[in-house]
Order: C-alpha cells, then structure tokens, then sequence
C-alpha cells in the first residue's frame, strides 16, 4: 500500500522507515511547526487523542488497539503527538460536548489547491472556522460546533460523499490548515441543516 506524506501530497519514499510520517526534512519541519499554532485549543485541551495506523485503525500511544467508544484507550494531545505509533493522530468525537467534523470527500486538487465548487459552497457556508485537509490529500474536514448525535453520510450524485460525525468516531488528524482558516471552532448547525435536508 502506497503512503503519502501527512504535510504534501507526495509519496513517501519507498525506503521510508514504517513509523516515518512527512517525505522529507523540510516536510519535517513544518509538520513541527505545525503542531505548535495549527490546532484549535478546543481540540488539545481534551483528552480524546489516539493514534492511527496508515490505514486508519485507531491506536493507543501504546500501540494496541484503541477505540472511539473507550475512553480508556485515549491519551492527552502532548501524548499522542509524542508517540510514535502508527502513522498520524486521531481525535475522537463524544456525546460529552458539542464538537463535530464535516468530512468532504475528494474535492481537492491536491495538485493545485483548488476546491471543487460544491465543496467551496459548504466551506464558504461554514463560515470562520478550523478547517484541514485529510490524509490523503484530496479531502478536507471542517470542525466545528453543533448537535450531531447520529453520524450522516450524504452521496453527491458525482460519487463523492459528505459525511458529519458529532459522536462515536474517530477522525485522522493532519494539522494541515487548509488556506488561512483560523484555529478555532464555529457554529456550524446552519451549514449541517442545510447539508441534511
């Protein structure tokens, strides 16, 4: 299985070592960097952070098998960003509070940085709030604040999908901002209304 770089849409090299997440040292260094200002503090300050293998099975910072039901299995953010474990970070959503994630499905040129224009309308929508883009490069996952407490997955009638989680999920973090989208939480019921209607 091909991996990608969490900071670019480039392939690892093929003699990148298992646990090795960025292509190179100047993708290195920005994903430390990135660690630093990128994430909203609504995020790091809980204590619902896993790990992730490259294909998306939730870790422990231990490395066994953790899961987006048991809180047990999840760590503070300074923890999971420390370990070394699988292949990136994951958050966990719950029913304990308000936060959510949009999920948009294939809508990014990862080649130019354009936004399909369905995808720039729920982006636009969703107004000034923490927006990144996905592990593979071509997605994007909108954060934000509303009641969400059954997941939705919507089909485009192109055959990409818009999926809203608000508990009993885990999503891969990247900390790659999306454009210059700040680093906190807004309202997003408007844009969800509108999206599952």
């Amino acid at each position: 299985m091909k991996r990608t770089c969490v900071m670019c849409p480039a392939e690892m090299p093929i003699m990148a070592r298992s646990h090795a997440r960025t292509c190179s040292p100047r993708c290195r260094k920005a994903l430390s960097r990135s660690r630093v200002t990128t994430l909203p503090v609504e995020l790091t300050t809980l204590d619902r952070w896993i790990r992730r293998s490259a294909d998306k099975v939730p870790l422990t910072v231990a490395g066994k098998a953790a899961s987006s039901t048991n809180p047990r299995t999840w760590s503070s953010y300074t923890d999971a960003a420390a370990s070394t474990v699988g292949a990136g970070l994951g958050f966990v959503l719950n029913e304990d509070d308000d936060i959510v994630c949009i999920d948009l499905d294939h809508c990014l040129n990862s080649l130019t940085g354009r936004l399909a224009p369905w995808a720039a309308a729920i982006v636009r929508d969703a107004g000034t709030t923490y927006v990144e883009v996905s592990p593979s490069g071509d997605g994007l996952h909108i954060w934000g604040r509303a009641d969400v407490r059954q997941g939705r997955r919507i089909r485009r009638p192109d055959g990409t999908a818009v999926e809203i989680y608000g508990t009993g999920r885990y999503i891969a973090m990247t900390g790659r901002r999306h454009g210059s989208c700040p680093s906190i939480l807004a309202d997003l019921s408007a844009v969800i209304t509108t999206l599952t209607q």
